[in-house]
């Protein structure tokens, strides 16, 4: 036998260094960014919709992974499916035989959109996207993909392509030939489509950065005009899916809208095992896999394995035993409820947006005198500053997790596990009043931490 490795000691002994760590050998700008803002956290230990830090102390996360962790952390149901499957040893990833998880995966998730066929299982959304990308395009014989400005849809290549955000695709061109309108905008749409070179439409039915929903009606109005035009409806729920906005998929808000590719992740995974998911219809999967020799010509190394496919099929258990898109939309209501009372009391606070447990909370401009002044001061040194204010206070005196929704935004997206209950809402809700009112009360702490983030933001320049 080699020699034994053992997990728990190395974390003992080594687990004290994970910022040198990370700054020496991963991404040296992130440990940079956590001091900055105070997130430099160390924490110990977590469970369902908290974690614990080296203290012991409990913190609530409205992040959620960026929507990763849908029914928390270490679900219990989830854990016993991973235990068993490794158990099990399966002969897992032959790459020349089937095995039965993924289908009964893809049978399950197929339940939620009666109106797919086929699932193509890799490992995280912006492959799921890829995934619909390819698949479009051969499956139409056209080039190019619309996509929504502000659009987020990953950051590999070709979903890079179809992403509305500028700071990610700087310096990264030559990407593919795609093209942006706004969302909501059938008339720019109609115009790119009467080009007859386009493949499809990818849009998110909320967008991720700012929470920004469809228009009532758009989604189903540009279904028509696409399927008018011969061109494909992708929907990318990897954020919004999975209950995440009190419906199974988002899409599902409007009746009548049933895309042709449907791609999903993030909660898939139970927070364990990375997992990507592009659900279509049967006759692009049979033009796309058209002949034995294509039978491998689009495959993941480790696509359908057994471990993320058993999170997947413990994940829509949990769900429908537990009737969790129920509960994040009656706690989402609850939530954004209370969030919208507060509008009127405070200026700073322009809107409260979103459906379900994605929930954007918007800053803007001040009516009064003082507070008009700081906020301009902000907004000089660079935009989205008002609301990384608000995010450290949360985190450091209400141990509450939260980010920014997109760069130069003043927007917080709440993202949370959807297994918070009304307690966690009172938490939040108390924590977020209390930080109104030292941001509207024109000094203290907060605002003296603002002059800190201007001071970076103009060294950066």
């Amino acid at each position: 036998m080699s020699g034994e490795f053992d997990l728990r000691a190395l974390l003992a002994e080594r687990g004290g260094e994970r910022y040198e760590l990370h700054a020496k050998y991963l991404n040296h700008q992130l440990p940079r960014m956590l001091h900055t803002i105070g997130f430099d956290k160390v924490y110990e230990r977590a469970e369902g919709a908290h974690f614990w830090d080296a203290d012991g102390v409990d913190h609530l996360d409205m992040l959620a992974g960026f929507g990763v962790m849908g029914l928390g952390r270490h679900h219990p149901v989830v854990r016993k499916a991973l235990h068993d499957v490794l158990d099990s040893q399966l002969a897992d990833l032959t790459r020349f035989d089937c095995q039965p998880l993924p289908g009964l995966l893809a049978e399950r998730l197929l339940a939620h959109s009666p109106h797919l066929d086929r699932v193509f299982f890799g490992n995280s959304g912006t492959e799921a996207v890829e995934t619909a990308l390819k698949f479009a395009r051969y499956a139409t014989g056209r080039p190019r993909v619309l996509y929504c400005a502000h659009a987020f849809h990953g950051l590999t290549t070709g979903s890079l392509s179809v992403n509305g955000e500028e700071g990610f695709r700087q310096g990264f061109d030559p990407l593919l030939p795609d093209t942006a309108i706004a969302l909501g905008d059938l008339e720019a749409l109609e115009r790119e489509l009467r080009r007859g070179d386009v493949a499809a439409f990818v849009v998110e039915p909320i967008q991720g950065k700012g929470v920004h929903e469809a228009p009532p009606g758009f989604l189903r109005a540009a279904q028509e005009l696409l399927h008018r035009h011969g061109v494909l409806l992708i929907a990318d729920e990897v954020q919004t899916g999975l209950g995440r906005t009190g419906d199974f998929y988002a899409y599902q808000h409007e009746p009548g809208v049933e895309p042709d590719l449907v791609c999903v992740a993030k909660a898939l995974s139970g927070g364990y095992v990375p997992v990507g998911a592009t659900l279509g219809k049967d006759w692009i999967f049979k033009k796309v896999y058209s002949s034995m020799d294509r039978v491998l010509v689009h495959s993941a190394s480790f696509g359908s394995n057994a471990q993320a496919m058993a999170a997947g099929l413990a994940v829509l258990a949990v769900m429908e035993d537990e009737g969790t898109v129920a509960h994040a939309r009656r706690i989402g209501d609850l939530l954004s409820g209370r969030l919208k009372e507060l509008v009127p009391r405070y200026e700073l606070l322009h809107e409260i947006r979103g459906r379900g447990l994605m929930i954007g909370i918007e800053f803007g401009r001040p009516s009064s005198l003082g507070l008009r002044g700081r906020w301009t001061m902000l907004q000089a040194a660079r935009k989205g500053l008002f609301a990384q204010m608000v995010v450290v206070p949360l985190l450091q005196r209400h141990r509450i997790l939260t980010q920014v929704s997109g760069d130069h935004l003043e927007v917080i997206k709440l993202i949370p596990p959807l297994i918070i209950d009304e307690a966690d809402v009172d938490r939040f809700v108390t924590a977020f009043t209390a930080v109104m009112d030292e941001a509207h009360g024109g000094g203290g702490l907060m605002w003296d931490f603002g002059k800190t983030l201007v001071k970076q933001a103009v060294a950066q320049r």
